[in-house]
């Protein structure tokens, strides 16, 4: 069972060039969390957070500017979408108590989750459903979408497995809105915003620190965009994985990303130093920014090294800090490699219009996690 819990330059990117889209919404349900919301919502287009709802605020508001204009056809969109949370944050806070007597739990911290949205290859024109549910952390149950079948992957979640199974309305709709509904949806959003999706931005600065001779040699990189970016050592052609430590890709105060990661020379010879190199690469751009293993472009100054960016990787921090205290609950549950499941179901939540976007829901869904008498 899988646990579930990056030289400055823009670079153009051609309007038909073929990409990978990708609409998401996770839904987090919480019970007594200190200082947690019950409920949060986020939504994401290409991994960029669109939008947002919790219950403090109890209001689903846009995120980036360029979501607005979908009033322009729409005037009511995060009225109608505030009301549809609201109804979802009563569902999922049923669904917890739910599944906690599954488990036979009476009380204590507990997070129920869902991710859902599809994925549009604007190149051959596919699209894939994705949507599952988990449960402190790891999956409990999702839906095959090419099978049209749910799957269980602990005992608990059979129950809803066998109804939902038996349910053909159900996966019915479901299958039209993951292959037709959330497409629409997804294609509106990606031209809403496509000359900020389309950004990108290989960093401004690519260092490399030590804080002391027998430290190990952190390569960092700052001031890229977006955060689908990978930086890595390598010793003459071939990528190092022992001796390597990577850091996580943190956002900066201007909006754009930095990233690091280690490499212990200690077993290196000094006359083998010069066929390492850090490698900076950035999803969608061709050419990788190099940094060769200098010791004369190493930046240092012991004990605290002056020229380490130390303001970037503190502004970096508190940004962490504000971006989690706004979408609260986002990356409680996700997975390590591939972050989505290709799924497409309606599991613990409230409806198929748990699915984003979508006005309607049945009464159905609102005992879906109910086994059948």
């Amino acid at each position: 069972m899988k646990k579930l819990f990056v030289v400055l330059f823009l670079v153009g990117i051609p309007s038909a060039a073929p990409a990978l889209h990708s609409l998401k919404y996770f839904y987090t349900g919480s019970s007594q969390v200190p200082n947690f919301p019950e409920f949060v919502v986020v939504g994401l287009v290409d991994d960029v957070v669109v939008d947002h709802y919790d219950s403090n605020s109890r209001r689903f508001v846009p995120k980036v500017d360029w979501a607005n204009k979908i009033t322009v056809d729409d005037p009511k969109y995060w009225e109608e979408q505030t009301q549809i949370s609201l109804g979802h944050q009563q569902t999922f806070k049923s669904n917890i108590e739910i599944v906690k007597r599954r488990f036979n739990q009476t009380g204590g911290v507990h997070v129920f989750q869902k991710m859902c949205g599809c994925e549009w290859d604007d190149g051959n024109d596919e699209v894939n459903g994705l949507e599952q549910f988990g449960y402190d952390g790891e999956d409990f149950i999702s839906f095959n979408l090419t099978r049209e079948t749910f799957i269980a992957p602990v005992p608990q979640a059979v129950p809803t497995k066998h109804k939902w199974d038996n349910n053909k309305a159900l996966i019915a709709e479901k299958k039209h809105y993951y292959t037709k509904e959330c497409p629409e949806w997804l294609k509106k959003f990606v031209n809403f915003g496509k000359s900020s999706l389309m950004r990108k931005e290989l960093p401004s600065r690519v260092s490399l620190l030590q804080k002391t001779p027998s430290s190990p040699v952190t390569c960092h990189a700052t001031g890229f965009y977006p955060d689908r970016a990978d930086l890595f050592w390598k010793k003459d052609e071939e990528e190092l994985h022992e001796d390597v430590d990577r850091g996580e890709i943190l956002p900066n105060h201007d909006g754009t990303f930095q990233m690091s990661v280690d490499l212990d020379l200690s077993s290196v010879k000094a006359e083998d130093w010069g066929r390492y190199s850090c490698v900076f690469h950035l999803a969608g751009v061709k050419e990788d920014v190099l940094k060769p293993l200098d010791k004369r472009h190493i930046l240092t100054n012991h004990p605290v090294p002056a020229e380490f960016p130390i303001g970037a990787v503190v502004g970096g921090l508190v940004a962490v800090l504000v971006v989690v205290a706004g979408i609260t609950g986002f990356f409680i549950w996700r997975k390590k490699n591939d972050g989505f499941k290709r799924t497409s179901t309606s599991e613990t939540s409230s409806s198929s219009g748990d699915d984003p976007a979508v006005k309607k829901g049945t009464g159905e869904e609102q005992s879906m996690l109910k086994p059948t008498a």
